[in-house]
């Protein structure tokens, strides 16, 4: 019995990253908040803020240039105002499960006490993001929260699971400004500033995070694995209703901006084509990421196949 029980372990698998490289790369780029928002540092509302990899608003034929614009701006909001409310549980899973790992290794209590940082600076800036956006953009947008209940809600599931989440937004945030916001010039120059910020610690935290998964798993049996990734999963729901809700909250926003009521026609494709574009971009785009289907694969064969089963539903 104990022979099988050896067998059926989960090893932790390294991914070749470290705490003292993910470390020594965060204190290189280390930026302030008030040096990339406020002052004369604005928004350019005659600009578009994001790639329409992810906005996906030109097939909303019925919309003229300048609602598409706005619709791409209400997008843009959301989507710095949703990362906010995700960097809120990001934070204390952080601190309550960096807590057991804070011994032993230097590099890896400094590496995580400045993943944490940067989390809370993160907080801050979204926060900034969204004053200045409001007092641009003249309606009031609303988003979903509150961002305390909905930490709530995934804090409750196992360790791992939150870890593998994370693990997804943190690679998620990777591809969105390498494929999609980095090279596209039209975007306006202040919302790319931020989105840049964002990625170039966000890829460090991506690395933290892969060896903290790498934690959670050790000493792991498969069952105890795939408990987790069923959990992950549950999360995964939990995050595509509140995107349903966030496309109806666009949607009203979008009326409110532009004046315009939609006809039922119109606004069922609205909500279509605005749904599966938030799916693609908060869940699709990460459940692909190759590196993200790496750990899984590291963890289980298994559970590599299953997320690429699950993967195009969202995309």
């Amino acid at each position: 019995m104990e022979m099988v029980m050896e067998m059926e372990m989960v090893p932790a698998k390294p991914h070749g990253y470290s705490y003292e490289a993910a470390l020594a790369a965060s204190q290189k780029v280390n930026w302030r908040v008030e040096d990339i928002i406020g002052g004369d540092k604005r928004l350019d509302f005659s600009k578009p803020f994001m790639p329409e990899s992810l906005a996906r608003v030109e097939s909303l034929d019925f919309l003229s240039r300048d609602e598409k614009r706005t619709l791409n701006q209400i997008r843009g909001n959301s989507y710095l105002c949703i990362f906010g409310v995700v960097e809120e549980f990001i934070l204390p899973f952080l601190m309550d499960h960096a807590r057991p790992l804070l011994s032993g290794d230097d590099y890896r209590i400094r590496a995580l006490l400045q993943f944490a940082s940067e989390e809370a600076k993160h907080i801050h800036l979204f926060k900034q993001f969204r004053r200045e956006f409001e007092a641009g953009f003249g309606v009031d947008c609303a988003v979903i929260g509150p961002p305390e209940a909905i930490a709530q809600a995934v804090l409750a599931h196992d360790p791992l699971a939150v870890a593998l989440a994370i693990l997804q937004i943190e690679w998620m945030t990777q591809s969105h400004y390498l494929e999609g916001v980095k090279d596209d010039q039209d975007l306006d120059p202040q919302f790319k500033s931020l989105l840049k910020h964002h990625w170039m610690e966000e890829a460090q935290h991506a690395r933290l995070d892969g060896l903290m998964v790498e934690a959670l798993a050790e000493g792991r049996d498969q069952q105890g694995i795939e408990k987790a990734f069923e959990e992950y999963l549950e999360i995964g729901g939990f995050i595509a209703d509140g995107l349903n809700a966030q496309t109806q909250f666009d949607l009203e926003s979008f009326e409110r901006a532009t004046k315009r009521k939609l006809t039922d026609s119109e606004r069922e494709k609205f909500v279509q084509v605005q749904t599966r574009a938030n799916r693609f971009t908060y869940l699709g785009s990460g459940m692909t990421h190759p590196n993200f289907q790496a750990v899984l694969q590291s963890l289980s064969p298994e559970l590599k196949k299953r997320i690429e089963e699950i993967a195009p539903l969202f995309c």
